[in-house]
């Protein structure tokens, strides 16, 4: 696999030093970081810390370079993303450092979870995380319709009428959606 996936929590000890996870490892090491660092700046947009390998670095180059030379916004983003970059290595044990600027950003004090996003991932405190990943599958599910996987439903399926003197003083009504691969399901 050549993306950062899932999700785990590691205890950062005494001296700021924490595991990164050994598939994140191995993601890096292909990504051109071998045996070498991590490439960690705080998020321009959450309590969290953005890391990767060489592909999240040329993602910002391109980033970049798709803005004028010299323009305020080229010089802002620079700023923003180079200027707060920290390079860590990675010890034999699989360990970074993680300096206090950016724990105190992401509000790490005892454990980091380490969230994957595909081809970057990002550093958090497990709470917030947490919170983070609530609203993040809340958003998801209130706007799965522009997603493609919204239900798609059938217009209600009405019994016969059966009215007074019929010997049925009521109808029925069911509704069907339709369910993994097209098949129909009555719910009442």
């Amino acid at each position: 696999m050549d993306r950062f996936v899932s999700t785990f929590i590691n205890k950062i000890d005494a001296k700021g030093r924490v595991s990164v996870p050994a598939s994140f490892r191995a993601i890096l090491e292909r990504d051109g970081y071998a045996g070498g660092a991590v490439y960690c700046y705080p998020s321009l947009d959450a309590p969290a810390l953005d890391a990767g390998g060489q592909t999240l670095a040329g993602n910002i180059d391109r980033l970049l370079d798709g803005l004028p030379d010299y323009s305020d916004e080229r010089d802002e983003l620079s700023v923003a993303l180079y200027g707060d970059v920290h390079t860590l290595a990675i010890d034999q044990d699989g360990r970074i450092v993680l300096p206090e600027a950016l724990r105190a950003h992401a509000g790490l004090s005892t454990h980091v979870a380490f969230v994957g996003l595909g081809q970057k991932f990002q550093m958090w405190e497990p709470a917030r995380f947490e919170a983070r990943r609530a609203a993040a599958r809340e958003k998801v599910r209130q706007h799965r319709n522009l997603f493609g996987a919204g239900r798609r439903q059938l217009a209600p399926v009405v019994g016969p009428q059966r009215g007074p003197g019929s010997g049925h003083e009521s109808s029925h009504e069911s509704s069907h959606e339709l369910g993994p691969g097209g098949e129909g399901g009555a719910r009442e």
